[in-house]
């Protein structure tokens, strides 16, 4: 009876219809997409389609040309229903997480706040600053946002689902995500502002140190694996039914946590540290300038997922069920867990200093990846040697684990926190005197 008296009061009527609604719009939403992808089960196939309708009517060339904007079109409409939606979602998750409602104004539920985010940002002055370089100042909002668009075409979505299905995948990704260091640099040196040039600088000196971590993870992948390539790297995975972030689960925390210093995000979000340098190395800009800068870091978060996916998580296989799901639809899911994590440890975790990030990556971080690498170099020599995989690599798989668990509380010890801590010295007056007590007792 109380639970009914409860019910019959209007806030919480308001509040379960709510809910109630949110579910249909879920369920409707489930049903839709479970159709499209029934329909679009391979969409190479949808690809294909079109190439072969355009070949037998113009040439080669034309055919090919075509085929091409489709599929770039296609990823430019994906990354952009990606920012979109991760707004939304991401603020909606920390205000859980924070115990607030989250975005809740523009369209049912706050699903359209992120578009009327969009258009106010469209409308708002961009501003210059007087002493600015005004070429430099200006080029580095739109030239962030190429990266974080090229990186996404050799990402395998599925079976004969790449854009770019190219042999050296892996090194293409390192080599364009690269390029937003001198951005992002070039966009902090030409606002002519102190704490922007500290930002940049923050970025330069992080990016160069954790490149290395990331550089010896993606080498532990490429080793084992033999190729470079996404689209091969997912299928030795399931040719070899285990996920390459068991086998080596250190290689894929070193990728994980050096990437989200990369990609600027907590807690290795010191570039722009609003505490200490108010927004770092783009504090001057304003408008949809800064509004590109703030998703290109959201689309680099998604990103970071596909990658970890794909090199790790062994991509759209998922014990059989790709058969039955579109596999497109499982890497989605997988990329969607990771990114959830991201959002999970912004949320909860706070932000380290510089000094503390420079010295995890030098002194902890590259060298065990150096440990590491080796380790999993001496395997794949072994396994290579005798040619045997199955139960072999699952002892390995055992092994590194163990390894990785070992390292970490070995060198906890080394290198713990109070071993280098600035010495406490207590100023010579005071230490004579016996403080301020004796210096009132002097006069």
């Amino acid at each position: 009876m109380s639970f009914l008296n409860t019910l019959l009061k209007p806030s919480q009527f308001i509040f379960y219809l709510k809910k109630f609604f949110l579910l249909i719009f879920i369920l409707i939403i489930s049903i839709a997409g479970w159709f499209l992808g029934q329909l679009f089960f391979d969409l190479s196939k949808f690809s294909q389609f079109i190439f072969d309708y355009v070949l037998q009517r113009s040439s080669y060339n034309f055919a090919y040309f075509i085929s091409s904007i489709i599929g770039a079109l296609g990823i430019i409409s994906f990354v952009g229903l990606v920012l979109l939606v991760g707004s939304w979602v991401e603020r909606r998750v920390i205000a859980k997480f924070q115990i607030r409602v989250g975005p809740n104004r523009v369209g049912p539920f706050g699903l359209l706040q992120p578009i009327a985010d969009a258009v106010k940002l469209m409308q708002k002055e961009v501003l210059v600053p007087a002493i600015a370089d005004k070429t430099l100042f200006l080029i580095p909002p739109v030239a962030i946002f190429l990266p974080a668009i090229l990186a996404w075409g050799p990402i395998p979505w599925a079976p004969n689902m790449s854009y770019l299905n190219i042999n050296v995948g892996i090194l293409y990704v390192f080599a364009v995500s690269s390029l937003t260091v001198p951005i992002i640099f070039f966009a902090g040196w030409s606002s002519m502002n102190h704490y922007a040039l500290l930002g940049s600088m923050r970025t330069v000196a992080m990016m160069v140190s954790y490149e290395i971590p990331i550089s010896l993870s993606l080498l532990s992948v490429a080793i084992i694996t033999g190729t470079l390539n996404f689209s091969e790297i997912v299928l030795w995975q399931s040719t070899n039914s285990i996920w390459l972030g068991l086998f080596m689960p250190f290689s894929l925390f070193t990728f994980f946590f050096a990437s989200t210093a990369e990609i600027n995000r907590t807690p290795n979000d010191i570039a722009e540290a609003e505490s200490e340098i108010v927004a770092g190395y783009h504090i001057e800009y304003s408008g949809m300038k800064a509004g590109l800068f703030m998703a290109v870091e959201l689309g680099n978060a998604v990103l970071l997922g596909a990658l970890v996916t794909s090199l790790f998580l062994n991509g759209w296989f998922l014990f059989g069920i790709e058969k039955i799901v579109p596999p497109y639809i499982i890497f989605i899911g997988k990329t969607v867990a990771v990114y959830l994590l991201l959002i999970w440890l912004r949320a909860t975790f706070p932000r380290f200093r510089l000094d503390q990030l420079m010295n995890f990556a030098w002194k902890t971080l590259i060298p065990v990846s150096i440990i590491n690498f080796f380790v999993i170099a001496i395997e794949v020599t072994i396994i290579n040697q005798f040619n045997s995989t199955g139960i072999v690599i699952y002892i390995f798989a055992l092994f590194n684990i163990v390894l990785f668990l070992g390292l970490i509380i070995v060198w906890s010890k080394l290198f713990s926190v109070d071993k280098f801590q600035p010495e406490k010295i207590q100023p010579k007056f005071a230490s004579k005197i016996g403080g301020l007590k004796a210096m009132k007792g002097m006069k």
